[in-house]
């Protein structure tokens, strides 16, 4: 399980969650004080209707007093008006506390999400993600709305009834109380069934979303195989989850409130019969049996919705929990470095690193090594070119030079000081990255190149198009600059989008440039268009690239050859051929369909001359 879902389901009541989650009302302590006034009043104006209904009988009526009768129904009106002010003050600032609180959590959880280390998304379903963010973050406004504040004033119309039923008879208030017993049994059981069912419907929301979220993405892949109807299946039995959880919820409540009725009804019984023989005998007066009908209407409605309230509290805490949870996670990005980061030279050397994905803070289970010993120096302007097979660790050099991940061991340094003494942010802004699996966001063509950098002027941005050869296909495309892109970029081909990421890492002039794969995807002429592009790019800049295509780094000042973690071979394109090692290997392996490479018979590899030539 996720650690952000583990709940406390043993416990009746998390007070340590409720205190960090008032935390949140600081800022608006004025409008959650006048909030608790507000709940105070609707509870004694509650209470007070009743006995000012009894005077009116027992005293207005019985002495025929009209005058006195229009004085207290007067009273009457301005009591309800009164109320109803009240009830909407309560109703509008409890909704408007609780949306202000969502909004302040959910923007903490956000900026939260942004700083956690990329090792915690590869083992964090996404769908667990958005349903934190969303549908438990939202939760929360009913613990303000409909949860706490509720609660209380629930609370306090009962104490308040009590008082006033003990004080106008207490033999009276003793016969409608007589069914509390069962009524708040009955209570405890459903409040408690309920909370089950709710976290079960929360657990079924969650994996909903991560498997709706999943399969949306990789919607491609499952239609490209017909695995639609296996997939719908898995869903279908995903959704059941969800409504069985659902329906159990449904049950309870079908079963609580009739049963609540009943025994409310049965209390009113009590009451007419008992005070039919004081009537009679004279002890009971009519006003006193009219007021105690409303006193057992008012006392059982508070007392029914106590439960729903309670759960809805209880429900909005475990969300709170879970939230917590992961705003506790201390997985971020380290961002402990401080050193100012100028002008880079682009120097860049990784001194006996050792990294492996899995041995990442604290971690006890021992590592499983995805670079073993690394060992290069770039010097400023050079290009130095990474090669192997898949899993070799090309990609995992890429991502430690802009510090996605930590190493374990060993020393990542640019310009002679170590990576974890700079500024994080800083760095970034001069590493320009472009990966192979192109993210484009739904927005324009000119939101996805400046990615909301303002400073960043169109000219800028078609100077750098020219340059890769992007500027014609986006000056064919509807509205130019302003084309609205599609979620990933799903409207245009995967070369334009090779492109548009290009173009992007070029307007933030790097100092360093990062090619993970970057023409991996493009075909032979889009690849031939942006070649002579990356050779003007690499121009006084220190260049990192990871190519498949041989083809694409011959002319690369040094080429490293990884295998499963380690460095195999190191030398320029030429050098190595010479070598007849693992690169020519590969090298014979891409081009042994072509006329182009020429080995003889003993399999020794051609002259530098030829090996250009090819």
């Amino acid at each position: 399980m996720d650690p952000t879902t583990a709940t406390k389901t043993g416990q009746v009541f998390d007070w340590q969650v409720l205190r960090r989650l008032l935390t949140y009302v600081q800022p608006y302590r004025g409008v959650f004080i006048g909030l608790i006034v507000l709940t105070v009043a609707a509870a004694v104006l509650g209470t007070v209707r009743p006995a000012l209904i009894q005077r009116m009988v027992d005293v207005d009526i019985n002495n025929n007093d009209w005058a006195g009768l229009n004085r207290s129904t007067l009273w009457l009106l301005a009591l309800l008006v009164v109320n109803t002010l009240v009830s909407y003050l309560q109703t509008y600032y409890g909704g408007w506390l609780g949306q202000y609180i969502v909004r302040d959590i959910r923007t903490d959880l956000y900026r939260h999400l942004l700083n956690l280390k990329l090792s915690f998304f590869d083992r964090t379903p996404l769908g667990v993600l958005v349903t934190r963010n969303i549908s438990d973050v939202e939760t929360l406004a009913d613990v303000f709305s409909e949860g706490l504040a509720a609660m209380v004033g629930d609370l306090l119309q009962i104490v308040f009834l009590m008082i006033f039923m003990f004080w106008t008879n207490w033999q009276l208030a003793l016969v409608s109380l007589s069914v509390i017993p069962p009524l708040l049994f009955s209570t405890y059981v459903f409040k408690e069934k309920v909370k089950g069912s709710f976290q079960e419907v929360r657990n079924a929301v969650a994996k909903l979303n991560s498997f709706v979220q999943e399969h949306l993405t990789g919607m491609n892949v499952v239609q490209i195989f017909n695995n639609e109807d296996r997939e719908f299946r898995k869903f279908e039995s995903i959704n059941q989850e969800h409504t069985k959880a659902n329906i159990k919820s449904v049950l309870y409540y079908s079963i609580y409130f009739p049963v609540a009725e009943v025994l409310g009804a049965i209390g009113v019984g009590l009451l007419v019969w008992y005070a039919a023989q004081g009537q009679i005998e004279g002890t009971i007066s009519k006003g006193a049996l009219i007021a105690f009908i409303m006193y057992n209407s008012l006392f059982f409605r508070p007392i029914r919705q106590i439960a729903d309230r309670f759960n809805t509290l209880q429900l909005g805490l475990v969300s709170t929990e879970r939230l917590l949870k992961l705003l506790d996670n201390k997985d971020l990005v380290a961002t402990s470095g401080t050193a100012p980061v100028p002008q880079l030279q682009g120097e860049v050397q990784f001194d006996h690193v050792w990294f492996a994905y899995n041995g990442q803070d604290g971690e006890t289970t021992a590592p499983e090594w995805v670079l073993k010993d690394i060992s290069f120096h770039v010097k400023p302007g050079q290009t130095i070119a990474f090669v192997g097979a898949t899993g070799a660790g090309k990609t995992s050099i890429i991502n430690l030079l802009s510090r996605f991940y930590d190493i374990q061991k060993g020393t990542i340094k640019v310009d002679g000081q170590d990576l974890r003494e700079y500024d994080l942010s800083q760095l970034r802004r001069q590493i320009g990255v472009v990966l192979q699996d192109v993210f484009l966001f739904a927005g324009s063509i000119r939101d996805n190149i400046t990615l909301g950098n303002r400073a960043i002027s169109d000219e800028k941005i078609w100077e750098a198009a020219a340059l890769v050869g992007a500027q014609r296909f986006i000056e064919r495309l509807p509205g130019g600059l302003d084309y609205p892109v599609m979620e990933r970029g799903a409207t245009l081909s995967v070369g334009q989008r090779q492109l548009i990421s290009f173009v992007r890492a070029l307007v933030y002039e790097p100092r360093v440039i990062v090619l993970d794969e970057a023409t991996s995807s493009v075909d032979s002429e889009t690849e031939e268009m942006i070649q002579g592009a990356i050779d003007k790019l690499m121009e006084g800049r220190t260049a990192l690239v990871i190519a498949h295509r041989l083809s694409t780094i011959q002319k690369a000042d040094r080429i490293i050859v990884l295998d499963r973690g380690e460095i195999k071979e190191t030398g320029t394109h030429d050098e190595l051929l010479r070598q007849n090692g693992y690169y020519a290997q590969l090298y014979r392996m891409q081009y042994a369909s072509t006329e182009q490479l020429a080995f003889n018979n003993e399999q020794q590899p051609i002259d530098g001359k030829a090996a250009n030539q090819a």
